[in-house]
């Protein structure tokens, strides 16, 4: 890993213990936490942002400003971007997966599933 995001890992976490936070920003402080560090994990300027930006408690109180009853995972992950490094957003990908029930299941279970065919069966 780069310097930049051992510092930026080391910092978020503390600051996270001791962040006092409403209840909004409570409820949202533990994946805003772990998308934040894994930005910082994919680009050393934006951890730098981080070291060198306010604390993860302002951070949780910009993001949780003006919520009202809901906010979206992606629109938090934006605002928490956007305190540590303005103007900057962002991307989403999502693709549905028609086959996901067969891939999430144990190989055990998977591979009892499979059936051996005979082709003399079909003369």
């Amino acid at each position: 890993m780069n310097e930049w995001y051992e510092r930026a890992s080391k910092k978020l976490t503390s600051e996270k213990k001791a962040a006092k936070l409403d209840r909004y920003g409570s409820l949202m402080k533990e994946d805003v936490y772990k998308a934040l560090d894994t930005f910082c994990q994919q680009d050393a300027e934006f951890a730098q942002a981080v070291v060198q930006g306010g604390s993860f408690e302002e951070c949780m109180k910009t993001v949780s400003k003006g919520c009202g009853s809901s906010l979206s995972d992606l629109e938090a992950f934006r605002r928490a971007v956007r305190f540590y490094f303005p103007g900057a957003d962002v991307k989403f990908h999502m693709t549905v997966n028609l086959c996901a029930s067969v891939e999430d299941e144990e190989p055990e279970e998977a591979e009892s599933k499979v059936t051996v065919l005979n082709l003399e069966d079909f003369l």
